[in-house]
């Protein structure tokens, strides 16, 4: 208001009402940009006991890689931790497995930043110290991602309001974005194309205060302690058969070992 000369919140809509492409200036101004790795610790030590386990195990069964999606990804703090719990924290029970994540975001700036990979120190505050002298080299007053741990993810520019990547995915991370931010109708717009791009037995992870919107959805709780869910019936033939979880896939493996 103060940039554009307009002295109350009347003369702004005023402006808006004129001025159609303003929307698109304000709607930049009300994406939430502050993230860390991590957040949540009690729903990535579930990713990494009990979710990606089971996901590898069905992935292996069916000759193909882990594919997730990262929606409203920000400067890439929650695709890169999906990549370090899976690497550091997964993947050595399931050498013949990959992890593919997409990372998608309105804000081609938050982009710019998530392929630079660099930092602060207090976006690493829950990142086990082990992991962070594996994964990270200092650079001036940041902390870097090392190469191979940049690999793995594909980072796009995308309004998951306006358009969807067409999947299917074995887990979603929608967290503290569309079920915060959206009216209900875009909430329900939105579950619809996300429960539609989930195989069956895919996890829909939500944020930490989130709930889904009333209605009948084809999910079930994964977890009652978390917001997680896990999608049952069939998605475009994508079917998941019963697999005999591998041995010890809860086993927690170093240096893994948040509480």
């Amino acid at each position: 208001m103060e940039a554009l000369g307009l002295a109350s919140t009347q003369a702004y809509r005023q402006h808006l009402e004129e001025r159609p492409e303003e929307w698109e200036v304000l709607d930049e101004f009300c994406r939430i940009t502050i993230s860390r790795f991590f957040r949540d610790l009690t729903v990535w030590s579930w990713l990494r006991d009990s979710a990606l386990p089971d996901l590898a195990t069905r992935a292996r069964h069916l000759g193909r890689s882990v594919r997730c999606w990262s929606v409203g990804c920000a400067s890439g703090e929650e695709p890169y931790s999906l990549i370090l719990v899976w690497r550091l924290g997964v993947s050595r029970r399931f050498p013949d497995v990959s992890l593919e994540v997409l990372a998608t975001d309105a804000d081609a700036h938050m982009l710019n930043r998530a392929e630079r990979a660099c930092y602060p120190a207090a976006s690493l505050r829950e990142v086990p110290e082990a992991w962070t002298d594996l994964a990270f080299v200092p650079s001036g007053s940041e902390m870097c991602l090392r190469e191979p741990f940049r690999t793995g993810i594909e980072l796009r520019q995308g309004d998951v309001r306006a358009s969807m990547p067409e999947g299917p995915f074995d887990l979603i991370l929608c967290r503290n974005l569309a079920f915060t931010y959206f009216d209900l109708p875009v909430q329900r717009r939105v579950l619809e194309g996300l429960t539609d791009r989930l195989v069956e037995g895919g996890r829909l992870v939500l944020g930490s205060h989130e709930r889904l919107p009333d209605g009948s959805w084809p999910l079930v709780p994964d977890d009652t302690t978390l917001p997680v869910h896990r999608r049952t019936g069939s998605v475009g033939g994508a079917i998941a058969a019963p697999i005999t979880p591998e041995p010890n896939a809860s086993r927690r493996e170093e240096p893994a070992r948040w509480t």
